[in-house]
């Protein structure tokens, strides 16, 4: 994955994130065992604790659940205090650097862009 987001409800296979250089992964891990099934050379595994990550994780499965009516989606939102500890949020290191430079940088798209050409005979 080089750009966007995952959202992994169910199992994964072995050498999960092997070549992610972008993008994140947030990964149901009722086992806790993730980590020995990911590739963690280039990645790094957090808690999903940031207010935003809750909100657009929540946001999403409510989403998949609206379009597809899984019982598993269905399941978690109703008992979502119990299964948020259980998602890991997989962030390629690199990834994260270059959002961390453009967070820094001293102009920020502020969401709205206006461009104007003046055209000169």
């Amino acid at each position: 994955m080089t750009g966007g987001c995952i959202i992994v409800l169910g199992k994964t296979g072995i050498n999960f994130a092997a070549g992610m250089s972008g993008g994140t992964a947030f990964v149901l891990d009722e086992s806790q065992l993730f980590d020995t099934r990911c590739n963690l050379e280039m990645v790094d595994l957090e808690s999903v604790t940031e207010p935003h990550d809750i909100e657009f994780l929540q946001t999403q499965i409510r989403k998949h659940f609206a379009y597809t009516k899984s019982p598993l989606a269905k399941h978690i939102l109703e008992n979502w205090q119990e299964y948020l500890p259980f998602f890991v949020k997989v962030m390629p290191v690199d990834y994260r650097r270059a959002l961390q430079r453009m967070e820094e940088m001293p102009f920020k798209d502020e969401g709205t862009l206006t461009v104007t050409e003046e055209v000169y005979n």
